[in-house]
């Protein structure tokens, strides 16, 4: 069991290959309300156990998202007016009302209704690896659907769809030096999404169409119309939060089912095994890591006293292994069920995207397993230097050609 004075969860360094799941198990354990000190910040409280994470996260005017906004680092009063332009860091009332502008185009019949294209989506995505015999799964396959997607809903044309994936990758991997060596890229990073959601916009107004981009240019907000700079803030989270977790999630159920083979020959016999294998993925590696809130007063949390201002951060991996919730919490186990993990996030900010999320997800591995049966991880993994979202970047995997497997035999 690590000492809890070496636990350093602000470092990505200690993210590099993967969740540290050993240091949650020993906070869990010892210290779930963990005082962690930060090198260039005032330092945070780390919270570990499910059920706090729940209360917290039902509790916006307690414990605020935009006080101090949604990541751990401190922003200037420039910064702060950007980001609290951002759903994700609204709290009550305001949020309420500009989710639901957004939240006409997550309708279950809406959602329903892209059963056939995504489905499309995931055949054309196979079709152009099936006879390879290997590809790099994320850029390959995971980022595919999610992408295209997002796009699409948005109103983006295909034409400068890989472009919007290129900026938003800058835009989440603000901790690794791959995709943004300064927080300078991040914001002409930033600049350039604003930019194109301006264009965007105007061609909307021009010529409106049955997207999320003209529903959003049309919307009103107490009687006014959302200001530029609000559609812009929209566009940006929609770009960024349809696309990177499902992307992240997709990569990691790769991962997760080729390195436990049997669960994955029982998903490949019997395609109904899905749902719940999709479910434990995101238990077991949620995409996002944590999200922060400002307390608005002072509170107690299991004897520790948490003043007013202070940063409260929420740990998901770590609630999703939570001992008193989930019985043998660090095994990948498919048939576990009811499986309430906290992937999502829960309350207030409950992930709008969930029910898609899910449905990319069933339809791209139905396809792989459909058709590539024997597909799997061929070599290391190559992770995301982020403690925000447990991503990879590189991974690479084999299979049989499909055409082959299709081959009768002598």
């Amino acid at each position: 069991m690590p000492a809890l004075e070496e636990i350093d969860l602000c470092n990505p360094d200690y993210f590099n290959e993967g969740v540290p799941h050993h240091w949650f198990r020993a906070l869990r354990e010892q210290d779930p309300v963990h005082w962690q000190e930060e090198a260039d910040g005032a330092g945070f409280w780390a919270i570990t156990k499910y059920e706090d994470v729940k209360a917290i996260s039902r509790q916006p005017r307690l414990f605020s998202s935009w006080q101090g906004c949604t990541n751990i680092f401190e922003l200037n009063e420039e910064e702060l007016a950007g980001s609290r332009l951002l759903m994700l860091n609204m709290d009550p009332p305001q949020h309420a009302k500009f989710r639901r502008l957004v939240s006409a185009g997550f309708t279950p019949k809406r959602i329903a209704a892209m059963e056939p294209h995504l489905r499309e989506l995931a055949r054309r995505t196979v079709d152009r690896i099936a006879e390879r015999g290997e590809c790099e799964f994320v850029a390959d396959v995971a980022s595919r659907i999610p992408m295209e997607t997002i796009c699409e809903m948005l109103g983006v044309p295909e034409s400068d769809r890989q472009h919007i994936y290129d900026v938003s990758n800058k835009l989440i991997g603000f901790d690794d030096p791959e995709f943004q060596t300064s927080m300078d890229d991040g914001r002409v990073a930033s600049t350039e999404l604003f930019m194109y959601a301006s264009q965007l916009g105007e061609e909307k107004k021009r010529c409106p169409h049955d997207d999320l981009a003209t529903i959003l240019i049309n919307a009103e907000v107490d009687g006014e119309k959302l200001s530029e700079i609000e559609f812009q803030s929209f566009f940006l989270l929609l770009s960024i939060a349809g696309n990177e977790t499902t992307r992240t999630v997709t990569a990691q159920g790769m991962r997760l089912l080729s390195a436990h083979p049997a669960l994955k020959h029982r998903v490949v016999q019997d395609l109904s095994l899905l749902p719940r294998a999709i479910e434990e993925i995101l238990r077991y590696n949620p995409a996002v890591i944590h999200f922060r809130r400002t307390l608005t007063e002072d509170v107690e949390l299991r004897g520790k006293r948490i003043r007013k201002g202070q940063k409260v951060v929420l740990w998901y991996p770590s609630a999703n292994r939570d001992e008193e919730i989930y019985a043998e919490p660090d095994r990948f186990d498919i048939d576990r069920w009811p499986n309430e993990h906290l992937a999502f996030g829960v309350g207030e900010h409950y992930c709008l995207g969930a029910s898609l999320a899910r449905l990319q997800l069933n339809t791209i591995f139905s396809e792989l397993f459909r058709r590539l049966p024997d597909i799997e991880v061929d070599g290391p993994v190559r992770y995301l230097r982020s403690n925000f979202i447990d991503g990879i970047k590189e991974m690479h995997v084999r299979f049989t050609p499909e055409s082959r497997q299709r081959r009768p035999s002598a």
